[in-house]
This record gives structure tokens, C-alpha cells and sequence, in this order.
């Protein structure tokens, strides 16, 4: 039987922040990161983040089914050269941080936020 390293390049694939408030999500995600994220008529409940194929990119998601929540699973959203800055733009984006600054060895550097919708969300930095 193959091992997960031969069958998987990431364990991830996608995944959809839920929104509450689907407009003030997408203006906290924008804000925080710097850059639009898409937003298309043809998925009216989803606001993609961008990234490069091959990739992995996930949205904010918005409808009856999405709850946020702060106690679920705490996805990492890649924050490479541009760490310190997204953090120091979460509270005026109407978020709060939740866990600081920290290095993890063989990690890199992590924090966790509540964004504008009370999901806990972390934010990843190789080291």
C-alpha cells in the first residue's frame, strides 16, 4: 500500500471560511492581506482568494449553511513575506488577535485571529 507522501501532495485541497456578514468578511480579508479577493456572479457565494495554480486557495463562504465559529478547525492561511504586516492590519480590520507572534522550530512563525466574523483563523509564515 503507498504511503500518504506518495499518493498526496497536501492534505489540503480547498476550504471556505463561512461568513455571517458576507460583505464585511470580504472587506476584513482584503484589508488584512492587501489584495482583492474574487469575486464572480457566477459563484454569487463564494469571494476566492487568490493564488497560482498549481496551488491551494479556499474562499469565504456565505449562506444558511455556513456558521462561523471559533471553535471548529483552525485553518493556516499563508502569510510568506508579508507576516507581520497582515498582523499588525487585523484589529482595524475589525478583527482581534487571539494568539501573538510565536516561532514554531521546523514550523515557522504562527498566530491565530478572530477575523470580523468570529471564525479563529491561524496565519503561517515559513521560517
Amino acid at each position: 500500500m503507498p504511503t500518504l507522501e506518495e499518493t498526496v501532495t497536501s492534505a489540503i485541497t480547498w476550504f471556505e471560511i463561512p461568513a455571517a456578514d458576507f460583505p464585511r468578511a470580504i472587506q476584513f480579508y482584503e484589508t488584512i492581506f492587501g489584495a482583492a479577493l474574487i469575486h464572480q456572479a457566477a459563484w454569487p457565494n463564494l469571494a476566492i482568494f487568490p493564488y497560482q495554480k498549481p496551488g491551494i486557495s479556499g474562499a469565504i463562504a456565505h449562506g444558511e449553511e455556513f456558521r462561523p465559529t471559533g471553535d471548529g478547525v483552525i485553518i493556516y492561511l499563508n502569510c510568506d513575506g508579508k507576516f507581520d504586516a497582515v498582523l499588525n492590519r487585523v484589529e482595524n480590520a475589525g478583527g482581534t488577535i487571539v494568539e501573538p507572534k510565536n516561532h514554531l522550530p521546523g514550523v515557522g512563525w504562527v498566530a491565530q485571529i478572530r477575523d470580523s466574523e468570529g471564525n479563529r483563523i491561524g496565519l503561517h509564515a515559513a521560517a
